[in-house]
């Protein structure tokens, strides 16, 4: 390490060592970056969040709609038969991945005998089914602990997918498309 670099690194750890936070229950000075008191053990706030305000800044995510996707997928689509539907995975894991919806009912979880087996923690082993009824499509979460979304709001039992839907079913993000011959 250079000694510019030390210094600073130095230099930050002593400004940090110096900050302390005081107990509002028993008035202890205990560290920065103390959770908790190291006196009376009670819960601690960083100096900053008691007197300043949170502000929450939205910031604005494309719309799945508008999303391009690639002359291999809309191939794909073209030639997808009829009474069949995809998922196209845009975001998280395995980005690109399709997942065919070919049958009455498609499970998806993290189990190895999933019909879309989504490999990742945020999934729950039994998390949704895709359930084929009267010519559209539902989505049915299966009591999944991180939830299921359509179009980032989140699925209480069961919600109808139309073309173009963003599905959410733990980090993967999924474009909704239906064969143009529409479902049985």
């Amino acid at each position: 390490m250079s000694p510019t670099i030390h210094r600073l690194v130095r230099w930050y750890a002593d400004k940090e060592a110096s900050i302390m936070i005081e107990c509002s229950k028993c008035g202890h000075s205990n560290p920065a970056g103390s959770n908790f008191c190291s006196k009376c053990g009670n819960a601690l706030l960083p100096a900053a969040s008691m007197s300043e305000t949170t502000r929450v800044i939205v910031v604005p995510e494309e719309d799945p709609r508008t999303l391009e996707i690639s002359a291999e997928d809309a191939d794909a689509l073209r030639t997808l038969p009829a009474g069949n539907a995809m998922l196209i995975v845009t975001r998280g894991p395995d980005v690109g991945a399709r997942y065919l919806l070919d049958k009455d009912i498609v499970t998806a979880g993290r189990s190895p005998n999933s019909d879309i087996f989504l490999d990742d923690i945020t999934v729950s082993r039994d998390h949704a089914e895709f359930v084929m009824s009267e010519g559209q499509i539902s989505l049915v979460d299966k009591g999944s602990l991180n939830g299921t979304y359509v179009n980032r709001t989140l699925v209480d039992q069961e919600a109808i997918l139309r073309p173009g839907d963003e599905v959410q079913i733990g980090k993967f993000r999924m474009l909704f498309f239906v064969s143009e011959h529409g479902l049985r």
